[in-house]
């Protein structure tokens, strides 16, 4: 599974950008999705990938993820247990984006990984996740 996590605002986005930003859900700074492996949506990461940070993301992050930032579709209804990979956000009542926070400590540049934070970190997402948590 990848986490997309979008850096840059809406300012000077071109609109094929923009329109492929609104169907990964990306539709404010700081949100993020997670999301399949499939070639489709790897090629969709590309084509944003000068206003997104992704990488794979781990299991516990993952879980501490949910707790701390899922939100319930219907809020009558209860939060089922969500494993990594295993049905749709709909099917257990979440919100299938994530809200989070400007990393503690700042961003280092927006340009791309290693200098700055744009772009494919692989498994060093979850340091920044957990920086935006």
């Amino acid at each position: 599974m990848i986490v997309v996590i979008r850096i840059s605002g809406m300012v000077e986005v071109r609109r094929e950008v923009q329109e492929t930003l609104y169907r990964l859900k990306l539709r404010r700074k700081y949100a993020c999705v997670v999301l399949e492996e499939k070639k489709e949506i790897l090629g969709m990461i590309e084509k944003a990938r000068n206003f997104v940070a992704y990488g794979k993301i781990s299991q516990e992050d993952f879980k501490e993820l949910l707790e701390k930032r899922g939100q319930p579709i219907d809020k009558k209804k209860k939060i089922v247990v969500f494993e990594l990979g295993k049905g749709s956000f709909e099917e257990h009542n979440l919100k299938p984006f994530f809200r989070l926070h400007p990393p503690r400590g700042g961003i280092d540049s927006k340009i791309h990984y290693p200098k700055g934070v744009l772009g494919n970190h692989g498994d060093k997402i979850n340091i920044l996740l957990r920086r935006m948590l």
